[in-house]
């Protein structure tokens, strides 16, 4: 089935709402699609702003080489960006924001995911159509130009750090790294999830990588064979995720439609869930760090379950959130707020879930399904319809709460190759209704009468005052307010 995302009807009342919605936005134009984004290291920071590494991947047509990019970007701080500075964009443009590349690297095939090592970011780890898994240090890796190479042939690709080998067919996607260790698990159309220790490897010893010029006949890089095969998927694993903060627990999805846990330490299975989502095949799959009993699920049908994997013998989910119209493609915690969930569907929407919000908990299919399925489900926070095609990718900022990195596959559109938006979402939605109540009666005769000579400053110390912010946050989105 082919899905186009978000309407234009939808998009263009989304984008009208930007001033109210979002703190800081950011759209920057793709020359060719990206399937995997990632956060990088933070280089510095000032009292306005921060400057931060992404890291992106170019899927091209074959005339030119697939490439893995690091940009930098400029993030502002919270309650910075004056309202026509994240409303000023079009869809066919660069980002200011976001920098040249400050390293390119020629990948043999297309990128299909990326992950960093969290203890070794600047070690990335890459999925292609491929059996094997591919390791880079972008730190030291042999620089190419980003600039179409001019000759005869198609030039050679650079040459990884760090071969893993194991599948025994290729592993396109499931790809996850141990924030507790340098451990890499992955998963394949062999049915196996495979585990790999890094830990003797040269690249994190600071020996760097192959080093040598990728067109040489001889060149070849290391290789590493797995240090754990956990068998009992019966088709592809589309996704893995590790248990924050550990380098044992893991658990994995895929078309054979089960949840399975894993302990690497006993080597096999701790639990199976089947049919987890019924009939439909599983694609994605993210494990909570601030509430280490959740663990959550995205399927072909659009639906995200949350299950308690202290409470799975009964077989059915603690919460079933159907609002994707199609497949949910990507799911991740927030690393900084416990119960918070992030969805990204083909229908174009990443979507941002309480699960801890009442008027479900505890509530599996059967109850939802007594709801129409147009009524707003009541763990629905917020829902992102920026991107006009299918949500390939997305992360958390771990150095930023409540900021995101998505992109979309365009391909087709006239907008290019795809698009990429860094975006926070305003504080007035998320912080605790109490808060937001005081701040706006605070400010009061300003929202009404609208005249500076009515704008008072935030009380030192209180939740809308923020370091380098000059006026309060509600002043800066009230410039563009309609009439």
């Amino acid at each position: 089935m082919e899905h186009h995302g978000v309407n234009k009807e939808q998009y263009l009342a989304w984008k009208k709402l930007i001033p109210y919605l979002y703190d800081w936005f950011a759209n920057h134009n793709l020359t060719w699609p990206s399937l995997s984004c990632r956060w990088g290291p933070v280089l510095d920071e000032s009292p306005l702003s921060r400057r931060q590494q992404l890291y992106l991947s170019e899927q091209t047509d074959g005339s030119v080489p697939n490439k893995l990019l690091v940009v930098t970007a400029e993030v502002a701080r919270p309650r910075v960006a004056a309202a026509e500075h994240i409303t000023g964009w079009t869809e066919h443009a660069k980002s200011p924001h976001i920098s040249h590349p400050s390293a390119v690297i020629y990948h043999p095939g297309e990128v299909n995911r990326l992950r960093e090592l969290p203890s070794h970011p600047h070690l990335v780890a890459t999925h292609t159509d491929s059996p094997l898994v591919f390791l880079w240090d972008v730190a030291s890796q042999p620089r190419r130009s980003s600039a179409e190479p001019a000759g005869a042939g198609p030039p050679p690709p650079s040459l990884p750090d760090l071969t893993l080998s194991g599948h025994a067919a290729d592993a396109p996607f499931a790809l996850a790294a141990s924030s507790a260790a340098p451990r890499l698990a992955s998963g394949g159309k062999d049915a196996q999830v495979l585990v790999w220790d890094l830990g003797g490897a040269a690249c994190l010893r600071g020996a760097g990588g192959p080093g040598a010029d990728p067109g040489a006949a001889s060149s070849a890089p290391p290789a590493l064979a797995p240090t754990l095969r956990l068998l009992g998927s019966t088709d592809t694993v589309e996704d893995v995720a590790w248990l924050p903060g550990s380098d044992a627990l893991l658990a994995s999805v895929g078309d054979d439609r089960s949840l399975r846990g894993w302990d690497c330490r006993a080597g096999g299975a701790a639990y199976v869930v089947a049919a987890a989502h019924s009939a439909h095949d599983i694609h994605a799959l993210d494990w909570s760090g601030g509430r280490p009993e959740l663990v959550a699920t995205g399927a072909a049908d659009g639906s995200v379950r949350v299950w308690d994997v202290r409470r799975l013998s009964a077989g059915a989910p603690l919460l079933h959130l159907a609002h994707h119209a199609a497949a949910a493609a990507c799911l991740e915690w927030s690393p900084a707020a416990a119960g918070a969930l992030a969805s990204g569907g083909e229908d174009g929407l990443l979507c941002l879930w309480d699960v801890e919000a009442s008027g479900q908990a505890g509530a599996g299919e059967h109850q939802d399904a007594k709801r129409p399925r147009s009524a707003v489900p009541p763990q629905l926070v917020f829902q992102h319809a920026g991107h006009r095609s299918p949500v390939v990718d997305f992360q958390w900022n771990p150095a930023d709460p409540w900021t995101l990195l998505s992109v979309s596959d365009d391909v087709g559109e006239q907008s290019g190759g795809g698009t990429l938006q860094l975006w926070r979402v305003s504080d007035l939605i998320t912080r605790p209704e109490e808060e937001v109540l005081a701040e706006l009666e605070y400010h009061r005769d300003y929202i009404i009468s609208g005249s500076e000579a009515d704008l008072k400053p935030m009380p030192r110390g209180s939740p809308g005052s923020r370091p380098g912010t000059a006026v309060p946050d509600l002043a800066l989105k009230q410039e563009s307010t309609p009439a």
